[in-house]
Parts: C-alpha cells; structure tokens; sequence
C-alpha cells in the first residue's frame, strides 16, 4: 500500500494571491507540515514594508532585479539583488523589499508553514479588485498582530525610504 503521494504543481496551476501590490503563489498545499514553498512577484514601483516575524524565511531571485533591505552588521542596508541571488532572513530580523526597476521581479520564497497560512489569509485573489486599500491595510494589521508580526510604523517606513500610501 502506498502512503506517501508526490505532489505536482503545474505552472499556473494554484492560485495567484495579492497581498498589498506583490502576488504570491502557493506551490505547496496547506497541509503541508514542515514548510511552505511560494513564488512571489513584484511588480515595478513596489515595496513590502518594514516588518519582522519569529517565522525564518528564504528567498531566492529567480528574474528581475530587487532590492531588499537586510540586517547586516551595521544595521538595516538595502541590497540590490539579482537573479541567482539568494536571502536567508533569520527570525526575528527585521527587513523589507522593494522594486525599483522597470521590470517586475520574481522570487522562490521558502517559509515555515505558519508564514504560509498567514500569507494565504492575507492574501486576496489577484482578480479581486473590489476591497478598497484602506480595508486591506487594516485587514493586513490586523491579522499580523494576531500572528504576533511586527510590522514598521508609517515613519519607520519612511526612514528606510518606503511609502506606505
């Protein structure tokens, strides 16, 4: 008897979810134990703001250019990444990203399976275009702060060089 069963994505095949700009797109199931595996996309002119959370995370480009803002020894520094590049963000540390390219970018983002289920709460299907901005900045405060994330103030964010409007 067979008890474990491969799972396969085919391209375009799972949902694309919005998520304040960027889209994510689950590859592995909600049932999924140990981890959670997404590709991320980010339109040109967007960012992900100041945040932290006790969920490791990795990133890695696979098209575009982006930048991320990482902890480094002498504090939170911007980074241009390129496809190839690779961001392990360890728990805890704050960090951010942002596309000012012309082009979008794409990722592989590989997370704990809690980072997982909040990025499918949060996220809203790419064709939903009906939920005001408003109403989804709050939904996204409020669900982190359930999670227990961390997200930067408006003026954290500015210090950094992102604008939340």
């Amino acid at each position: 008897m067979i008890t474990e069963i491969t799972t396969v994505v085919e391209a375009g095949e799972g949902a694309v979810l919005d998520v304040l700009g960027p889209r994510i797109e689950p590859l592995t199931s909600r049932e999924e134990s140990a981890y959670c595996v997404m590709k991320g996309t980010m339109p040109p002119a967007v960012s992900v703001p100041l945040h932290s959370h006790e969920d490791a995370e990795s990133f890695y480009v696979l098209s575009g250019e982006i930048q991320g803002l990482v902890q480094t020894e002498r504090g939170l520094e911007w980074q241009t990444l390129k496809p190839g590049d690779f961001v392990h963000v360890t728990s805890g540390a704050k960090h951010a990203w942002r596309n000012l390219s012309h082009e979008r970018s794409e990722v592989l983002i590989t997370c704990t399976a809690k980072l997982g289920r909040f990025f499918r709460e949060v996220g809203r299907p790419a064709s939903d275009r009906q939920t005001p901005m408003q109403e989804q900045v709050r939904g996204l405060a409020e669900i982190s702060e359930r999670y227990g994330y961390w997200m930067g103030s408006p003026e954290e964010n500015a210090a950094v060089g992102i604008s939340l409007l």
